[in-house]
């Protein structure tokens, strides 16, 4: 079997929540199921155990979805703060093992930039957008601010799904959520959301205004990379606007592993958009250990210098860690 190479281990998509933002969540995203709510709420316990067992050195800690994406607009902005704040003090307490992606209240987007760049200043890396902003896709120039002020600072923001918008599940999941709930989420539904926020955001024109802004993906791209050729060949048939939709997503884009310890799948995505773009995550908590995607990248078949750029000096470079 081939081994893990001798380098320190950063998992960049490792969740948790915070009670007040969580407090506000409703309905189907109002809780988890189990343990699972309980392990999102440790900073120190379990969540260290696990990342000792699995000999992760570092994880980037962000907030669950929804996150600040369906916040009221009229407590966004001091509840998001107050939430980041309680992170930076979680990540000072425990500086070498944990650093953080900013929450964001995008009800309000010029905020949100500055709350963004509030957070740079404390050492966040970044910040983590949960799908749809109270039912809008943020590709939409209203958010634009928001990635005018990441290309600024140079720091990434993560695209994280959420919960498709409810028309959504309404005609494409609602015959089989009973049996299968999952089939909305990573089954399937979260994909299908993520995939089309970050396929939005190309088709936009953010990226020509903000030629340097950096999105990073979890779950192996939401399926893009494989995909990422027929997309860009229908969208250069005649009769539409000109783009180069390959350029902009291996130009702009990263990719993670989170919850997503597939060969075939990760060996596609170093096909398609090289290894420099690939971070390690695990998705933890909900992906119950670390380990087994540790192990996966062990026996993964590719070099050393590869998976160490992987497992942490892609982050390293990206993140300024």
């Amino acid at each position: 079997m081939m081994q893990k190479p001798h380098c320190p281990i950063i998992a960049i998509e490792e969740h948790y929540w915070d009670d007040e933002l969580a407090s506000h969540f409703v309905g189907q995203e109002g809780s988890r199921a189990g343990p699972m709510e309980k392990r999102l709420r440790d900073f120190g316990g379990e969540r260290i155990k696990d990342m000792d067992a699995a000999g992760i050195d570092m994880t980037i800690l962000s907030h669950g979805a929804p996150s600040g994406q369906k916040l009221p607009a009229d407590i966004a902005v001091a509840l998001v703060a107050r939430t980041n704040d309680r992170l930076a003090a979680a990540v000072a307490a425990n500086p070498t093992r944990f650093a953080a992606f900013a929450a964001l209240p995008t009800a309000h987007p010029e905020a949100a930039a500055d709350e963004l760049e509030r957070c740079v200043g404390m050492g966040f890396k970044g910040a983590m957008l949960h799908g749809l902003s109270n039912g809008e896709f943020l590709d939409l120039p209203k958010f634009w601010p928001i990635y005018a002020r990441a290309e600024q600072l140079d720091v990434p923001i993560y695209l994280h799904p959420s919960l498709p918008h409810p028309a959504v599940l309404d005609a494409y999941y609602k015959d089989y959520m009973k049996d299968y709930p999952m089939l909305a989420r990573p089954a399937w539904g979260y994909t299908v959301e993520c995939g089309t926020q970050a396929l939005r955001m190309v088709l936009s024109g953010v990226f020509q205004k903000h030629p340097k802004l950096k999105i990073v993906l979890g779950h192996l791209g939401e399926s893009l990379p494989f995909q990422l050729w027929r997309i860009d060949q229908a969208l250069s048939r005649a009769g539409q606007k000109s783009l180069n939709f390959r350029d902009i997503f291996t130009n702009n884009f990263w990719i993670a592993t989170s919850g997503f310890f597939s060969t075939p799948a990760l060996l596609c995505c170093v096909m398609e958009m090289g290894v420099d773009r690939i971070l390690f995550a695990v998705d933890w908590p909900f992906v119950d250990e670390s380990k087994p995607g540790v192990d996966w990248m062990a026996g993964v078949p590719l070099s050393s210098e590869d998976k160490i750029k992987i497992l942490s000096g892609n982050a390293q470079k990206l993140f300024k860690m």
